[in-house]
């Protein structure tokens, strides 16, 4: 699996994508971004990201 600039986990759910990262200190999970995966790119707030 590559590495992913947005966050440190991802959620798949149909096309779309959660990224988020977990403080497992402060029992914390920090959503990132959620978008839309469209091929090889996520749409995310309109602007789009290639992976």
């Amino acid at each position: 699996m590559r590495s992913n600039l947005l966050a440190v986990w991802e959620l798949r759910i149909g096309n779309f994508r959660v990224y988020y990262d977990v403080d497992e200190g402060k029992s914390v999970v920090n959503i990132r971004a959620i978008g839309i995966k469209e091929g090889n790119q996520v749409r995310i707030g309109g602007e789009i990201i290639d992976l």
